[in-house]
């Protein structure tokens, strides 16, 4: 039951992934959550160094899509300026929106990735949709909603119970 909430690689952030050697493995695909994955949840507009990371994905040959839980204002807010499609109030866990992500992509679930911020959404939705999966740190959790800090104490006592197996 804990494999559905580990990732297949974890680093600190976006800029830590190796996208050629991804691409070297025959991924095609990058689903990315929105917030605390690409940028810190109050913040509007991505960064100068997301845009070249994004950028450098695109010239490697991916395509990327957001999904993101959150509302269909904030994710089109932020991906209106980047023309990057987005699945807005996804639910995560469930597979459905990472299933709707790999229908705008036309690529099957072995071609893609998804990275995110949360074992309790995006490691296990994108693990349930056979999605490789990738963990980054939050980049801030002071301004989080009620929901992720609840999510965030469900991952302590996972990575704990992980840690005590030797898994993590």
């Amino acid at each position: 039951m804990l494999r559905k909430f580990m990732p297949d690689l974890r680093v600190k952030t976006v800029y830590d992934i190796d996208l050629q050697s991804l691409y070297d493995r025959g991924f095609r695909g990058i689903i990315t959550d929105l917030d605390n994955t690409l940028v810190g949840a109050k913040e509007p507009h991505a960064t100068p160094e997301l845009i070249e990371w994004l950028a450098k994905a695109k010239r490697i040959g991916f395509q990327t899509v957001i999904v993101s839980n959150n509302v269909r204002e904030r994710v089109h807010l932020f991906t209106e300026p980047l023309s990057i499609p987005f699945v807005y109030s996804a639910r995560k866990p469930k597979v459905m929106p990472f299933r709707k992500a790999l229908a705008l992509m036309k690529l099957e679930p072995q071609e893609t990735v998804v990275i995110g911020d949360q074992l309790m959404t995006d490691v296990l939705g994108g693990n349930r949709a056979g999605l490789f999966t990738i963990l980054v740190q939050p980049i801030s959790i002071r301004d989080e909603g009620f929901g992720t800090r609840v999510n965030r104490r469900m991952e302590k006592a996972i990575v704990g119970r992980l840690r005590k197996k030797g898994d993590w």
